[in-house]
């Protein structure tokens, strides 16, 4: 029987958006007993399952909720109504180095990140060497990250993430920053990670043959509701005819 990773019941989520830009506006608004911000529902009423070592892709247009989801299971934010369950430690490559320091170099910015991400100095020391090599990043690794292009800090954080062995990993379009040969290393890593291990992957991406190869299944987001679950194939079909691409 399958081990239950992550469980969402009647979730909603709502956002609310400031009307008024200004101190004085604001004012304004309360003298006339005017709400200041506008309520936006996000995701509405979603059920879903995954299982222990599924790997599910999330697809749908910019806006759908995708974002939402992964950080409702990362525990970012919390559900307006219904609960989101998670089993296990999360590590979510979904702002990848979010956790840096600017002034600190690349060496001491992987022991921060990893902390974040919840691994202990000793996991971390043990995985050092992998993680640099990893990156491709070992000549510039005592440099200050301020010297880092974009996509080396991504280089170095992704190799951060992939060597957590957390139990359920998130990855939200970060496949998309980096050249060719660097996002077929993150594919083959995960691939790796898939074939070894019991870890649940959930996978965000607008990359149909990623999802295609990668995930076992793949929900379809349609302003925040689920419109289908489902083979990633057949998820395609139907986004491309919501988006109208043919």
């Amino acid at each position: 029987m399958s081990k239950l990773a992550i469980q969402f019941k009647d979730v909603s989520k709502d956002f609310y958006l400031q009307e008024d830009k200004t101190f004085k506006e604001v004012l304004t608004s309360f003298a006339r007993r005017k709400g200041w911000a506008k309520r936006k529902e996000v995701l509405k009423q979603l059920s879903f399952l995954i299982n222990q070592g599924e790997t599910v892709g999330i697809v749908g247009k910019n806006g759908a909720g995708k974002s939402t989801i992964m950080k409702l299971i990362a525990g970012v934010t919390s559900p307006s109504q219904g609960s989101v369950t998670v089993e296990g430690r999360v590590a979510p490559l979904i702002e990848l180095g979010a956790g840096f320091h600017h002034e600190l170099s690349g060496y001491e910015n992987i022991f921060l990140d990893a902390a974040i991400l919840g691994m202990h100095k000793t996991e971390v020391e043990q995985q050092l060497q992998n993680i640099i090599e990893f990156s491709g990043l070992k000549a510039d690794i005592r440099e200050p990250l301020k010297r880092y292009s974009t996509g080396m800090q991504m280089r170095l954080a992704f190799s951060v993430a992939v060597h957590t062995n957390a139990p359920i990993l998130l990855i939200d379009e970060v496949l998309a920053v980096g050249d060719v040969e660097f996002q077929h290393k993150c594919l083959q890593r995960l691939e790796e990670i898939k074939a070894r291990t019991n870890t649940t992957i959930v996978f965000v991406s607008h990359d149909q043959k990623s999802v295609e190869k990668f995930c076992d299944r793949a929900l379809l987001l349609e302003s925040g509701n689920i419109v289908m679950d489902g083979e990633p194939k057949d998820i395609f079909i139907k986004y491309n005819k919501l988006a109208n691409v043919s």
